[in-house]
C-alpha cells in the first residue's frame, strides 16, 4: 500500500498543530462559581485538560480575562493558570473579547486560521467573539465540554 505525501499542515482543511490556535476566555473564579449547566469540577478538569493538550501540540494559546485590572474580578482560576505559566493574559473591560485591541492583535499574530475557542459562558463570552471571528474569515471550533452556562440543564 502506498500513501499520499503528507499534506501541507498550514493549509490543510483539517485542524493541525500548524494551522490552529487555542483561545481561552474568562475562566475566572466568580464566573466559574456561577456555572449551573454542568458539574463545575468537570468543567475545570476539561479546560485544564484542553490546555495540556494545546501545550503538548505546541499550539499558540491566547488567554483573556475581564475586569481584573479594574479590581472588579479576579485572575484566571489557579488550576488553569498553573498550566498556562508564561502565557500572557489579555485583560479587557468589554464582554466581547474580539472588541479588545490587544486580544485581537494576539489572535491575528498567531497567523492561524482555525481557532479552537472556549469561553466560560456560552451565551456571551463564547458566542460574541466566535461570531466576530467567523465574520473575519476564521474557522471557529468551540469546545463545548469546557463551556458552561449559568442556567441549569435540568
Amino acid at each position: 500500500m502506498a500513501s499520499f505525501p503528507i499534506r501541507d499542515q498550514k493549509k490543510d482543511h483539517l485542524i493541525t498543530p500548524e494551522n490552529a490556535a487555542l483561545v481561552i476566555i474568562d475562566y475566572q473564579p466568580v464566573q466559574v462559581n456561577s456555572i449551573a449547566s454542568m458539574d463545575r469540577q468537570l468543567l475545570i478538569n476539561n479546560i485544564v485538560g484542553l490546555a495540556k493538550m494545546a501545550k503538548l501540540y505546541n499550539l499558540p494559546i491566547i488567554l483573556s480575562t475581564v475586569n481584573v485590572k479594574t479590581g472588579l474580578n479576579f485572575e484566571t482560576i489557579p488550576q488553569l493558570r498553573k498550566e498556562l505559566k508564561g502565557i500572557p493574559s489579555y485583560d479587557r473591560t468589554t464582554i466581547n473579547a474580539w472588541e479588545d485591541v490587544e486580544f485581537l492583535k494576539a489572535v491575528k499574530e498567531t497567523k492561524r486560521s482555525k481557532l479552537i475557542m472556549t469561553a466560560l459562558w456560552t451565551e456571551a463570552c463564547l458566542s460574541f467573539p466566535s461570531l466576530d471571528a467567523l465574520q473575519e474569515g476564521f474557522e471557529v471550533y468551540p469546545v463545548v465540554d469546557a463551556v458552561g452556562d449559568f442556567c441549569s440543564s435540568t
